[in-house]
């Protein structure tokens, strides 16, 4: 799947893609700007766009099997979606941590223990199978919200 961290007004996240148990693609941009507004990504790639679609006020017609964290100017968010639930956004608190993806845990802990965001993904990509690639780390710049 993914790891997605957040630290600091800093978002990290790995570029691996797998299928399984294999390694599809090591470096994939999960950092989609759409309509200036910035999602990271996490789940199956086929997803990604109902979930942004969904965002946008797109109706939800089926399960999707993704989740960002969202960085829209105002806040910081994780969304998701899905036929039960349709589509939901809650907040992240700023001077929190916060992690999404099947690395969430590690990143969690390693965060806990005074890792960066970008430390956090290094340190999920060791024991998370679905975490690895290129790791890439952005500033976010958000509002009140969340």
């Amino acid at each position: 799947m993914t790891t997605i961290a957040y630290k600091d007004g800093v978002i990290a996240y790995d570029s691996q893609i797998t299928s399984g148990n294999t390694i599809i693609y090591d470096d994939y941009q999960k950092c989609h700007q759409v309509k200036g507004v910035r999602f990271f990504m996490s789940g199956k790639t086929c997803d990604y766009t109902a979930l942004q679609d969904a965002y946008f006020g797109g109706v939800v017609t089926r399960e999707v099997d993704a989740s960002a964290i969202v960085a829209d100017g105002e806040g910081l968010w994780c969304i998701g979606a899905g036929i039960q639930e349709g589509f939901w956004k809650s907040p992240i608190m700023l001077d929190s941590i916060y992690a999404i993806g099947s690395g969430s845990d590690h990143a969690i802990t390693a965060m806990d223990m005074g890792a960066s965001a970008y430390e956090a993904v290094q340190m999920a990509a060791k024991r998370d199978t679905g975490t690895g690639g290129t790791i890439r780390a952005v500033t976010v710049g958000v509002g009140k919200a969340g």
